[in-house]
Formats: C-alpha cells, structure tokens, sequence
C-alpha cells in the first residue's frame, strides 16, 4: 500500500510541474509521516546514500568536464578530426561522432557533450548546406556516446545503486562506445549517399594533419590515460576522476595556456551547479527506492518476472520495454537510481551479469534523452540549435534506428558488455 501510495504522490507531483527531486523526496516524506514511520529515516537514508565513495567521481568528472572545455581541449579536439574526415561526403557527421567519442573518455555525461561541442557543430553544419534536422539530430544520437564510454557518470551510480563494480561496469563501456560510434557513421555514410550531404570545404594536407595531431595530442592522451589506469587496477573510478581534473589543469594552463582565473571559477561554479542537482537526485530517490523496499517491492517484482519467464535474453527484452518507456518520462539518474534495485534481483536470479545489465539499464535511458517528453536531449539542443521543438524532435527520430541497433547487440550478446572488464579486472 505504501508503494502504491508514493507512486501516485510523485507523479501527482510531476504533474503539479515540480522538479524532479522534490517530487520523489516530498511523496516519499509524505508516506513515511502517514505511516508513522520515525522522521529520522529521511535524514538517515538521504544522507547514506550520499556517502558513497564512488559517488565522488560524479562531482571530479563534472569538473573536469568544464575544465577541458574552458581550456580550449575540445577545440583543438574538433579541428584534428575535421581536418582527418571532413573531407568525405557527409564528413561533418562523422566529425561529430569522433569528436563526442574522444570527449566522452573526458566528460562522462550527454549533456556536458552537447554544451561542450554542440554549438560549434550545429553552426558549420548549417553554414554548409546541412539540414537543420540533421545537424540536430546527429548532435543529440553522438552525445549518448558520452554517458557508455568510460567514464560514465550513470554508469558509476548505477554501480552504487546496484552494489556492482564500477571499476567493471566502467570497461563495460568500452566496446559498446565503439558499437555505437561505428553504426553511426555506417548511418551517416548511408544518409550522405541518398541526400547527397556536402563535404567539408576544410583544406586539407598531411602536413597540416601532423601538425595539428601534435598540437592536439596532448588532450588525445587524456582518455587513454584513464582507461590504462582503469585496466592497470592503478586507479579506482574516484581516483581516476581526480586525475582527470588534474590532466585538466595541466593542459589548460601549462600546454594550451587557454585556462584563466576567471574560467576556471565559471567552471567550479558551473561544478557546483551541476554537482547539486545531481546529488539532490540521489538523495530523493534513495529516500523512496527505501519506502518501496520496506513494502518489500522488488522481491514482489522478482518473483513477478520470473513467473513471466526465466530465460536471461526474454526478461531483458523485457526490461529494454520497461526501460524505453520510463526513459520517455523520467530523468535518467532519478531512473536509474528507483529501477536498478528493484529490477537488479530478478536479472541476476535468471542469470543475467550485473555488468551487462548496467549497460543496458544506461543504453536505455540515454536513448529516453532523444525521445518526448521529458528528453533532456531535445531541450537542450533545441536551446542551443535555436530550433523549435517538434523539428529538433524530428531530427532525433532517425538516429533512433543505430541506437536501437547498438541496444539490440547488447543485449542479444553479453559478450560485448563483459568480455573487456572479465579479461582485466579479477
């Protein structure tokens, strides 16, 4: 009764145009009043659930994020790429899929890629011939690269939500990053052939090449850098996150010398902003994902599941319905952080490696950022873009085709989430 009951307080609350995280800690404060259940357990399990030494990599990632951004990385970044594939048909496509590829071993967040790269790519798309759909919707379908490679900011509070290696879970990324960045292209490169998409007027030489690889080599290094460290078990995902700040630094003041006192304070502040909305979140739903296990939810969801079937691959079909749906209505770390405990028991009761699930659970609702209402995706490129809403949302829909794809592999083969962290991590 209790479950049912916050479940309707929250999404009255929703509705009422509350944020997020005040309606989920508000309903679930309401039921633990009524219930007569002791007051302390909202200051107890919100403040447990912020205590968590992998959740100290989300504020680290989003401050390196901002740092590489403020230090001109992302910059050198795009022009290296452009200067390599701009020059194919369709080429500033690819150049969006590449650069969000090496900017997500940076940033960890969709989000962070859209603010850092979307701008710049949307702009000379346009001033090319691109379609505004187009630029649009390859900026939104490259980013969900960001939140699967390493590192994965909902990946890692997947891992705390569900009692997983993050060290694991964050190589899991790995090769499912490179899947979806590989499908991309192949849709690109099939949509610039029946559109007859322009290529980059960018001159181009291998001297150039050369000397831009130099300049940008450095900020290459960066993803590198903290995969090894990962797979070498020298660094854990926090202490990894701080390096990554520190890499930040160097490169923003000593080797690009962009970095001024006043950027990196905008940086910290825009750190500070983030980091609070996020851990909000964290803290609200781990307040009711606590009602709804006192009402003993996912043992009954459990059992529920595995009375549908027991089957790994027809339970994870069915959780991807599930997934795509909640993705469609609800903010991705506020998913994550209510579904995770309560789906994890069943998958893994049918055998189901808690590493593949969490890349699926995360390929999931980082595909919900592409689809209305609630994709934060759309709201924030239609921002960014200038573009009204219902044509940024046509351009997402058909990128849905090589995310969906990439979802499909995923979760038919659990090779390709569990091979990498299985052969490096003990």
């Amino acid at each position: 009764m209790m479950s049912l009951t916050v479940l309707l307080l929250f999404l009255a609350t929703m509705l009422m145009g509350l944020p997020i995280a005040v309606a989920m800690g508000l309903s679930a404060g309401v039921v633990v009043w009524w219930n007569d259940l002791p007051l302390a357990v909202i200051a107890q399990r919100t403040v447990n659930a912020l205590d968590s030494t992998p959740l100290l990599a989300v504020p680290l990632f989003i401050f390196a994020a901002a740092l590489f951004n403020a230090g001109g990385v992302t910059t050198h970044l795009f022009d290296l790429v452009r200067l390599i594939v701009g020059r194919i048909r369709g080429g500033l496509g690819h150049v969006s899929v590449l650069t969000s590829l090496i900017f997500s071993g940076m940033s960890g967040a969709a989000l962070a890629d859209i603010g850092a790269l979307g701008g710049t790519q949307i702009r000379l798309m346009r001033e090319q011939g691109y379609r505004d759909e187009f630029a649009a919707g390859i900026t939104m379908a490259s980013a969900t690269i960001g939140p699967i490679f390493p590192p994965s900011i909902p990946l890692i509070i997947f891992a705390s939500a569900a009692e997983v290696s993050a060290v694991k879970l964050l190589l899991a990324g790995v090769i499912p990053g490179l899947l979806i960045t590989v499908l991309l292209m192949a849709q690109i490169a099939v949509m610039a052939r029946l559109q007859n998409l322009p290529r980059d007027p960018i001159k181009t030489s291998l001297a150039r090449v050369w000397r831009k690889a130099l300049v940008a080599l450095p900020a290459l290094a960066a993803p590198v850098v903290l995969i090894l460290g990962l797979v070498s078990g020298l660094f854990g995902p926090t202490e990894v996150a701080a390096v990554t700040v520190l890499y930040a630094l160097l490169l923003g003041t000593v080797v690009y010398r962009e970095l001024t006192w006043a950027k990196f304070v905008e940086a910290a502040r825009e750190t500070v902003r983030s980091t609070a909305s996020v851990l909000f979140i964290v803290g609200s739903a781990a307040l009711l994902a606590w009602v709804l296990t006192v009402d003993q939810v996912p043992t009954m969801a459990t059992e529920f599941m595995l009375s549908l079937s027991t089957n790994p691959i027809v339970l994870l079909m069915i959780v991807n319905v599930i997934l795509l749906f909640v993705g469609m209505v609800m903010e991705s770390i506020a998913a994550i952080l209510i579904l995770a405990p309560i789906l994890t028991p069943a998958l893994l009761a049918a055998g189901v490696d808690p590493v593949q699930l969490g890349v699926v659970v995360v390929l999931n609702l980082m595909i919900g950022l592409l689809t209305p209402p609630v994709g934060m995706s759309l709201y924030m490129v239609s921002i960014v873009a200038k573009m009204p809403f219902h044509r940024v949302v046509a351009g997402a829909m058909p990128f849905l085709i090589a995310l969906a794809a990439s979802l499909l592999v995923v979760t038919l083969v659990p090779a390709v989430s569990t091979w990498l962290p299985n052969l490096v991590v003990d």
